[in-house]
């Protein structure tokens, strides 16, 4: 009887130091997906059919001018809970106007995509790339990166919001550091109320996939 029960004692004891090896496992692999999680970035890839993006221009008139533009692309990555690189391609071709309608619209539209503006048909493309970012107090992102335009990059700071895949983002970019320097007061004088500013304002939502 004695035997029996050294038996079952032994027999319980490598039951229970197989359950506890299971036990310790399965923790150790949920260990290894939480920390790769951290480790490793996660790419979310920009839904641009759903994404928009708002710009906006103002003379030193009441006059402002603002349209659309469309994404031919984009992306995110991010490790843990911060941006750790982006690129978002925008097609210039697609500039329109929304403040404007029938010729005046356009014309705006045609001289937005000339060589005094933007000049699509050599540049048919403007970029953003992020670099870095810091998570700020209030839960968003202040992200550094490079902004091109007419095939001109220049450093760019701005801040983005993103949750539950919905993103939204506000930049300002002088538009003269990119060679479009028509009706700017910096390049020529005497324009009194036909002013155009440098600053042109941009304000995306973006949805991820």
């Amino acid at each position: 009887m004695l035997e029996n029960y050294s038996y079952t004692l032994v027999k319980f004891s490598i039951f229970t130091k197989k359950k506890m090896i299971k036990i310790n496992l399965t923790t150790f692999l949920i260990s290894v997906l939480i920390l790769s999680n951290n480790i490793f970035a996660q790419e979310m890839i920009l839904d641009e059919k759903n994404s928009s993006l708002k710009w906006t221009g103002k003379e030193i008139t009441t006059k402002t001018h603002y349209g659309s533009l469309k994404f031919k692309e984009g992306k995110i990555s991010m490790k843990g809970e911060k941006i750790i690189s982006g690129r978002f391609i925008v097609d210039m071709r697609s500039i329109n106007c929304q403040d404007l309608s029938g010729k005046s619209k356009n014309y705006l539209e045609s001289h937005l995509k000339s060589e005094d503006f933007f000049w699509v048909d050599n540049y048919p493309e403007a970029s953003l790339t992020i670099k870095s970012s810091v998570l700020t107090n209030d839960g968003n992102y202040l992200v550094e990166g490079d902004i091109t335009i007419k095939g001109i990059t220049q450093p760019i700071s701005f801040n983005i919001s993103i949750q539950n895949k919905e993103g939204k983002a506000k930049l300002t970019f002088d538009r003269t550091k990119h060679n479009v320097t028509y009706r700017s007061g910096n390049f020529f004088q005497n324009l009194g109320d036909k002013l155009i500013y440098d600053d042109i304002e941009i304000e995306a939502q973006l949805t991820f996939n």
